[in-house]
């Protein structure tokens, strides 16, 4: 029968299996049974929040469950929450004051762990190797964000003070939720046709001006991922790679990363095939990390997303909004065999005209055998030897490569035109001596994908950078930079105000209103989906 007593006090959570038999009981749709072994002991939970008195479920927990059920709108599994289970549990008639008590706390803890999964993700990341700094995350308390957004009558305000407070959330979540619906699409019903082979040519690929039998498929697809407006009619017999069809093509080479030459070749035709399930998959995967992400706490942030090559300057206006202040291409480390670690700092120093010291990797691996193989590499690149007392030398001798092979001696570049580093070079101290500067091999940066160093990151607009860092401190305009960079001697400048670095992986972004998709240039993607699906239920 229903119970007609007042809620009494809730003791100390129960152990976890004890939870896990609870959802698969209620999974069986014998909850109850499992009802007494999750009251044992509770005491410091305070009154119900979704039962009366009387054992009635409250309008909050159907909220409640509502949420539950709706997570997979945020890239999450709702069956990690049992929202169907509860629903049950809730409505089963309570013969005792416990098993009401139980399911409430059955649900609160379920709802708990939701919202703390909102926030900091599933997975901790430094299990994948990625080092953000725990002190960068806030103190965000699920259980009293929970009850605050009780009192006021509405269980979603605890979701929305959970999630990632960046508009770029927002704009994933609705790219989530078109995607989805194109999931069982007839356009991926089955593979385009194989490329044509052009004349004079040993590799199949699709040009403008040639026929195709994929052609009205093709059309089927980029009209369905909005690269091609609808109503376009392709009839193949009659119609060649041309028009509002190539025209789509590039729009669709664009917002995957490749170059926008509207050929199809294979790497087009790679993304072409990739089911709307994938992509799924891949904006849930970004979801997940924005949620473990450090995000903006202070009033200026640097982040550099490694997939897209692509450095972002974000400040908080006076109202409160988040803006780009500056956006510039950067060339990263290579996928092979010189990654660029992700993790987070403060930027500290600018050095401008800056010495380069050449990691004993590098030096071993490439330096050292070029010099021995062309002595003369060694002055044209302003090369030099510096002792580990300090004492520099600037002629080449075999036995200071042998001392550098040796740990001794170690080679360091001058400032100038050859410098690896460019004119300016910015610091943000960390255990893998990444940084960001400016470099001499400009033209690198006119490619698709530029993974091509050995772990620091070169930045294409280095003078608005340093603009962007330097704001508030006063006479370093345009001109005073430009000035310090060609001056040719090396000195540090320390900022006023450290200014937070972050380096991302994020192989989907939203920009306006289109999605971009990038490749998972270092596998982290395939990584965390791996540790996503291995994880055990909590």
């Amino acid at each position: 029968m229903r119970i007609r007593q007042a809620p009494v006090a809730l003791g100390m959570p129960p152990p976890i299996p004890a939870r896990r038999r609870l959802l698969l009981a209620a999974a069986a749709g014998a909850a109850w049974l499992a009802l007494p072994a999750l009251a044992n002991g509770v005491a410091d939970h305070g009154q119900r929040l979704w039962l009366d008195a009387e054992g009635d479920a409250l309008p909050q927990a159907g909220a409640a469950l509502d949420l539950l059920a709706d997570a997979a709108s945020h890239g999450l599994d709702p069956q990690d929450y049992d929202a169907a289970g509860l629903a049950r549990l809730l409505q089963q008639p309570w013969d005792t004051q416990q098993q009401a008590d139980a399911a409430d706390l059955a649900l609160t803890r379920a709802f708990e762990r939701y919202l703390g999964e909102l926030h900091r993700g599933r997975i901790d990341p430094v299990e994948l190797g990625q080092r953000y700094r725990p002190d960068r995350h806030d103190a965000f308390a699920p259980d009293q964000a929970l009850r605050v957004a009780l009192q006021l009558g509405d269980p979603s305000l605890a979701v929305a003070a959970a999630v990632p407070q960046l508009p770029q959330y927002d704009r994933l979540r609705e790219a989530l939720a078109r995607y989805r619906s194109l999931v069982g699409h007839p356009a991926w019903d089955a593979a385009l046709p194989q490329l044509p082979r052009p004349a004079q040519s040993r590799t199949r690929k699709l040009e403008p001006g040639q026929p195709w039998s994929g052609l009205e498929r093709l059309a089927q697809r980029l009209q369905a991922l909005g690269d091609l407006a609808p109503g376009t009619h392709v009839q193949p017999a009659r119609q060649s790679y041309e028009g509002e069809l190539l025209a789509a093509v590039r729009r669709f080479q664009q917002r995957h990363g490749l170059e926008q030459d509207g050929v199809i070749g294979w790497v087009t035709l790679e993304q072409l095939e990739v089911s709307p399930a994938a992509r799924v998959r891949q904006i849930e995967l970004t979801l997940e990390r924005l949620r473990w992400t450090p995000l903006l706490k202070a009033q200026r942030m640097i982040v550099v997303n490694l997939p897209e090559f692509m450095l972002r300057a974000y400040e908080v206006t006076d109202d409160g909004r988040v803006s780009v202040s500056l956006e510039s291409r950067v060339i990263v480390g290579k996928a092979l065999d010189t990654r660029t670690p992700l993790f987070d700092e403060d930027m500290r120093f600018i050095e401008f005209s800056p010495y380069w010291n050449v990691p004993p990797s590098i030096a071993r691996a490439e330096t050292v055998p070029r010099l021995r193989r062309d002595p003369g590499y060694f002055d044209r690149m302003g090369f030099e030897f510096v002792g580990s007392d300090g004492r520099v030398e600037r002629s080449l001798s075999g036995a200071s490569l042998d001392a550098v092979l040796a740990g001794r001696m170690r080679i360091r570049q001058r400032p100038g035109p050859e410098n690896a580093l460019g004119d300016i070079k910015f610091v943000f101290p960390n255990a893998d001596n990444i940084y960001l500067h400016h470099t001499p091999a400009v033209s690198l940066f006119g490619r698709d994908r530029r993974d091509y160093s050995h772990g620091c990151i070169r930045v294409e607009k280095p003078v608005e950078l340093a603009g962007f860092v330097l704001q508030g401190m006063a006479g370093w305009d345009r001109a005073r930079i430009e000035a310090e960079m060609a001056q040719g001697s090396s000195h540090m400048l320390r900022l006023d105000q450290p200014v937070p670095v972050l380096i991302h992986y994020g192989t989907t972004v939203v920009k306006g209103d289109q999605i971009f998709f990038f490749n998972d240039l270092y596998g982290h993607d395939r990584l965390l989906d791996a540790a996503l699906r291995q994880r055990k239920p909590g």
